[in-house]
């Protein structure tokens, strides 16, 4: 035999190379066909341009009211294969805000700032303070402690404080849970 092998030589070794590497023949010959994917691929891209906030089942939806035969695993497929399926983080748009400057005091009074703080002690129990600085001068006013501090315990100690130095003013205070009651609101009302 020659260096060179005919047709019928190879005819013959690649049956036989398929089975020793238990490969199908069918699978050996087999060409994928790229171009079968584009129709889909252009239908769900326009559809999913069209309802970016859609996912699969939705799109899938529209591409059946629009007439296409396709199947939803060949349109999951290829709606995997666009990375469809990753969700995009949309602007987060915050609102417009123009705060003013605070405020300097002047005086004794004019401003006072509370706040409430909590930590632990080392048994682990949780206690609470309720803090009042006077704005002008950064003086402590007061500095409640306790396990528990509701508005009326608040309301009481704000008005002992009024009672050594008058009220003031203005109360700056954040927007937490523990000043959203009505006691407090009444208190600031009147005396604020």
């Amino acid at each position: 035999m020659t260096g060179h092998s005919s047709d019928n030589d190879i005819r013959t070794q690649y049956p036989s190379a398929c089975r020793s590497l238990n490969l199908s023949r069918t699978v050996y010959h087999y060409r994928p066909d790229t171009t079968r994917d584009e129709p889909v691929i252009a239908a769900l891209q326009a559809a999913a341009e069209r309802y970016p906030r859609y996912g699969f089942p939705k799109l899938f939806q529209i591409l059946r009211r629009q007439g296409y035969p396709w199947n939803h695993k060949r349109i999951h497929r290829i709606y995997c294969l666009l990375k469809l399926n990753f969700r995009r983080k949309g602007k987060q748009r915050f609102p417009v805000r123009n705060p003013s400057p605070l405020a300097t005091p002047e005086a004794l009074n004019q401003s006072w700032s509370v706040d409430f703080m909590h930590d632990a002690l080392a048994c682990g129990r949780r206690f609470r303070t309720f803090n009042v600085v006077d704005n002008f001068n950064r003086e402590a006013l007061s500095i409640e402690i306790d396990l528990n501090l509701p508005a009326l315990r608040v309301v009481r100690v704000l008005d002992r404080i009024a009672a050594n130095r008058g009220y003031p003013v203005m109360l700056r205070m954040d927007n937490g849970p523990e000043f959203i009651s009505l006691a407090l609101a009444e208190w600031a009302g009147i005396h604020a």
